[in-house]
């Protein structure tokens, strides 16, 4: 439990301000010793800005920040300031070398000269993981382990450099379920240990279950800060988005029965590529499916066989009742069918071109390099789409890679509504972005499926998928093992399915 009252840090009155933007408008933050406080807000909040802030990689326009409960103000320009006042970063992208050891990672560029005390450098970062509890070896590729095992060596090297502050920025992102409790594990280990753990993440409910207290941040603004077992979810989503929001289960896709499965759009037998196993796959006009499992059971790899992204190795496909061949992206796109990528920032945005050269991207490609679209047409276009989803960005020439993470997916999905597709595969279109975004484009979802649109939508989030989908295809594997529809459609019944119970219909 954390000390009441010893504060390890205070930021007071911090201001940042852009050409054009206020992002930071005199916010106060404060962390105790032993205390895990969750950094809350959608995405263009302030919170990304506050943290740079922190750690020196944005000087302030105004505002203090005090360390250990001193009334004497610390100056932080620069991250090595920030890593010798105790403060340290552990990023969603692992930032350490996959290519070196464990030990390596843990202790690179704190050498001393050109001399390397190798077996000191393995025997104390062994020890570091024995007292961490951390499933690693010190001469262990760190490019072997897991994603969660990465997060926690580049954890347990802040913790050897002593540091008082841990801020943590989305890193269960790509986590699974055991991952994440590995990663809780630690974080309450170091809590037990006294430090101040500053905690970024859009997924409420691992807010419930590990912080303390929530820090809420709108439009640059302090909302204030709360103890958590003292703010109902609903109310934090309210304080978030700045208005009384309706319960967003709520929000409710159309009845299996209610969709004409026989006017079927886009149908696939023994479709396979070089990632995707054998699949039979059919949506009808107008239907929101979506492929659920546990993370790498293959879901994302069907999608990107249906849409041609990865070799494809078998398997027939039809549009509309007519044979066609689906090879490529390129083919793909001519046959009407629009894919937004899992990885975002791999495979999705082009971050040093603009706003409006990420969105007409697709357009372009439909249409032929040969064909390009005219500088007053574009324009048009991104106008249109700026204002239907919303899109926070101060002109079309804004480098989309200087957006938040939501408005960025929001670029990334009118890219693809621009070419007004007849299927829309959308594959974790929410990761990572703020509770109102989701919502907004879970909306869309359902309002584009009501005009005819068939989307599939895959969520890591299963009451995501709940809400959105009226036929879930369930994966293990790398097969289909069932697919649910009205009342199956349970947290339960998916859960049965990945298991292999008997019990559900097979696909």
């Amino acid at each position: 439990m954390q000390v009441e009252n010893e504060q390890v840090l205070a930021m007071r009155g911090i201001t940042k301000i852009f050409p054009g933007v206020k992002a930071l408008d005199h916010v106060d933050f404060t962390l105790r010793k032993g205390e895990i406080h969750a950094l809350m807000g959608e995405n263009g909040a302030g919170k990304s800005t506050l943290i740079k802030v922190l750690t020196g990689v944005y000087p302030k326009d105004g505002g203090s920040i005090y360390m250990d409960g001193n009334d004497q103000e610390v100056a932080i320009h620069s991250p090595h300031d920030a890593q010798e006042n105790g403060i340290s970063t552990v990023y969603q992208e692992i930032t350490l070398c996959p290519n070196l050891s464990v030990a390596e990672n843990m202790y690179i560029g704190r050498g001393h000269g050109f001399t390397v005390n190798w077996r000191e450098m393995r025997r104390k970062s062994g020890e570091l993981l024995r007292e961490l509890d951390i499933p690693a070896r010190p001469a262990q590729l760190l490019g072997s382990c897991s994603l969660a095992v990465q997060q926690m060596v580049a954890i347990a090297r802040a913790v050897d450099m002593k540091c008082k502050v841990l801020i943590l920025d989305e890193p269960t992102s790509s986590l699974d379920e055991k991952e994440v409790q590995m990663l809780f594990t630690l974080m309450r280990r170091l809590k037990g240990q006294g430090v101040g753990i500053i905690f970024v993440t859009h997924f409420l409910e691992q807010v419930y279950e590990v912080c303390d207290r929530i820090t809420v941040l709108r439009n640059g603004s302090l909302v204030g800060e709360y103890e958590t077992d003292k703010l109902p979810q609903l109310e934090l989503v309210s304080k978030m988005m700045g208005k009384e929001l309706d319960n967003i289960t709520s929000l409710g896709h159309a009845p299996s029965d209610a969709i004409d499965h026989s006017d079927v759009l886009y149908q696939a037998e023994g479709l396979s590529s070089e990632f995707a196993n054998s699949f039979d796959f059919a949506i009808a006009k107008g239907e929101v499916n979506g492929f659920t499992g546990l993370l790498g059971s293959g879901r994302s790899e069907s999608v990107r066989a249906i849409f041609g992204a990865d070799k494809v190795s078998g398997g027939h496909v039809s549009m509309k009742g007519k044979r066609v061949s689906i090879r490529s992206p390129r083919q793909a796109m001519q046959q009407g069918i629009g894919y937004l990528p899992e990885d975002r920032k791999r495979d999705g945005i082009i971050a040093e071109l603009s706003v409006r050269d990420n969105m007409i991207l697709a357009l372009q490609v439909k249409e032929g390099f040969m064909n390009p679209i005219r500088r007053k047409k574009a324009e048009q276009f991104v106008d249109e789409y700026i204002k239907v989803l919303n899109i926070k960005t101060a002109s079309q020439d804004t480098p989309i890679g200087s957006l938040s993470g939501g408005n960025q997916q929001k670029v990334v999905l009118a890219r693809w509504l621009l070419t007004h597709p007849d299927y829309l595969i959308l594959d974790e279109p929410t990761r990572g972005i703020d509770i109102g975004t989701k919502t907004e484009i879970q909306r869309l979802v359902l309002k584009l499926a009501e005009e005819g649109m068939s989307i599939t939508f895959i969520s890591s989030e299963i009451e995501e998928m709940l809400r959105t989908c009226s036929r879930l295809i369930v994966m293990r594997d790398s097969h289909i093992v069932g697919q649910l529809t009205g009342d199956e459609m349970t947290q339960e019944h998916i859960m049965r399915t990945i298991a292999g119970r008997r019990d559900n219909r097979e696909a």
